[in-house]
């Protein structure tokens, strides 16, 4: 008796298929830019006082082949032409989110912490049944939340460091200058770890989701659903 195919079922909007590798795209080379503009000054902090600030890359030269730019007038040219893209795709995703009410099934709240610690613990092999979940389980809002709390950081400690005068205010809730540089810098290896936890994720416990992300359709089957 051969086994029935599994159902295909629709998952992604093409828009948001279409924001996601735009984003992972301009993201890419906004970090690469980034890191030609850090080779620039490889500290935080004034070149007599030197802010108390953990960073395993102080005075560290990254390889050209992971930097953008040339040097450091094309890495911030370059930087600076992909930052409203990156913007500008990261609204277009949360006004659909918000226009079709999906925000509500990607938001984490107090509730999904101990989903998500089991979810955790059966990708551990530490559980053997796969906890009950809808569309997304609670893990994958945590991530969609925190990736997007992160974009904001990311944006917001940008235009404090970009224009440190006319967004004084904005600079200042950062803690000045040099702090608003130093978080932005500490977002750059938030969003590695993350995409490298993504790839993983994905690779290790959901192959089927990588095409979804490509055609819009999941074939497969959700564990178990609320």
């Amino acid at each position: 008796m051969t086994a029935s195919p599994l159902p295909r079922v629709r998952r992604h909007h093409a828009l948001v298929r279409l924001t996601h590798w735009l984003n992972a795209i301009v993201l890419t080379g906004m970090i690469a830019s980034g890191l030609q503009i850090y080779g620039a000054f490889r500290h935080f902090g004034t070149t007599m006082t030197r802010l108390p600030v953990p960073n395993p890359f102080d005075g560290y030269t990254f390889p050209e082949a992971v930097r953008l730019g040339g040097w450091l007038a094309g890495g911030l040219n370059w930087h600076f032409a992909l930052a409203w893209p990156l913007v500008i795709t990261g609204l277009t995703y949360l006004g659909f989110l918000i226009a079709t009410g999906q925000w509500r099934e990607l938001l984490f709240r107090p509730g999904d912490v101990r989903p998500a610690i089991e979810m955790q613990l059966y990708y551990l092999r530490l559980r053997k049944e796969h906890p009950p979940q809808g569309k997304h389980n609670a893990l994958q809002k945590g991530a969609y939340t925190f990736i997007v709390a992160l974009g904001a950081i990311s944006v917001l400690s940008g235009f404090a460091i970009y224009k440190p005068v006319q967004l004084h205010w904005l600079t200042s809730l950062f803690g000045g200058f040099e702090l608003a540089r130093y978080w932005h810098f500490v977002a750059v290896w938030l969003f590695i770890a993350f995409t490298l936890v993504h790839v993983s994720a994905v690779l290790l416990a959901d192959r089927a989701s990588l095409p979804s992300m490509i055609t819009g359709w999941y074939r497969g089957r959700f564990p178990s659903h609320d």
